[in-house]
């Protein structure tokens, strides 16, 4: 079963001329950029979370998310699982050196989110 993330999004089309300048050389001939909206994550409260058992795993260089879900979850799939656990959306948000949580067990995990 996979879960995605995006499912119920919308597409944004961006036309702003500042976010077009980070692009700017690769985008000619374009008149706005389509990417999907920001999501709103809900994060697990602390009693939601309390009787989770996890695995602390050190980030290191060339880690990802969907690496860590494949090792722990035997399912890159479930990346966002460790990423909104964590309370850090993409891997830009985590500093190398820092102690991610990896909750278990998944279905435990999936369950409280209502999945």
């Amino acid at each position: 079963m996979a879960i995605s993330r995006y499912k119920e999004l919308d597409v944004i089309e961006n036309d702003n001329p500042d976010y077009k300048k980070l692009f700017k050389g690769r985008l000619t001939n374009q008149k706005y950029i389509s990417h999907y909206e920001t999501q709103q994550l809900d994060y697990p409260t602390h009693d939601e979370i309390k009787n989770f058992e996890y695995i602390n795993h050190m980030w290191s260089l060339g880690d990802r998310y969907y690496k860590l879900a494949h090792k722990y979850y035997g399912s890159a799939e479930y990346w966002w699982v460790i990423a909104q656990f964590n309370q850090k959306p993409t891997e830009q948000h985590v500093e190398l050196g820092s102690i991610l949580k990896v909750p278990l067990p998944l279905r435990d995990v999936l369950e409280s989110y209502g999945l």
